[in-house]
């Protein structure tokens, strides 16, 4: 497994307002998408292309396009939906499948409680959208599920990471094609599971407590 903490002024920048708790629904709102599409450029460094040949006005050329399959995006409900558009602003020609997975407050463990993916999902890079890598679980969870329908390169975007977090990803996913982007590695959880410093619950963030 791959880490890759983003470190870039803007990236800070924007993060310390998420965590600001006086940061209200619709800013943070704005500013996740911000941040998204910050981390997106980092986090298709490696996507695939294919060669192709072009005619500019003035002289015939070779560059490159997005090889196919196209890459699926595939952000965690609740929370990750917050990150999608700022994800396909990168790459819109990207298709989206979805992935919901709850987290029991009391065992930590996820279940799944909806899921829109393509069944066969062999040769295909996937881009996980989940806002909080804390214990593990959830973002273990639906890449076992991605690999299990044949994904063979799954980054996950995450706005926070704990050390606890990643230690989980890279040992039960020792050897699986996993690369993680994140805006910072914060301290630790607390006894709750929750990311310290952190930012709070993300989804509560985002889109209220209903």
């Amino acid at each position: 497994m791959r880490i890759h903490v983003v470190d870039h002024p803007l990236v800070a920048h924007k993060l310390t307002t998420l965590r600001d708790e006086r940061t209200d629904s619709p800013t943070f709102r704005r500013l996740a998408d911000e941040l998204v599409t910050l981390l997106a450029y980092e986090a298709t460094r490696d996507v695939r292309t294919e060669q192709v040949d072009v005619r500019t006005p003035v002289a015939q050329t070779t560059g490159v396009r997005l090889a196919r399959p196209k890459p699926l995006i595939v952000p965690i409900l609740r929370a990750g939906l917050g990150m999608l558009d700022g994800m396909m602003r990168v790459l819109p020609t990207a298709e989206a499948g979805f992935l919901g997975l709850i987290r029991d407050e009391e065992t930590l463990q996820p279940s799944t409680y909806a899921n829109r993916l393509p069944e066969d999902l062999s040769g295909r890079q996937v881009y996980v959208l989940d806002p909080m890598l804390a214990t593990g679980g959830t973002l273990v969870a639906a890449i076992r599920e991605l690999i299990r329908r044949g994904a063979d390169d799954v980054t996950a975007i995450c706005l926070l990471a704990a050390p606890e977090g990643t230690e989980a990803v890279e040992h039960d996913l020792a050897g699986a094609p996993v690369t993680v982007v994140t805006a910072a590695m914060d301290e630790r959880l607390n006894d709750a599971g929750y990311i310290v410093p952190g930012l709070g619950d993300a989804g509560d963030r985002m889109y209220g407590t209903a």
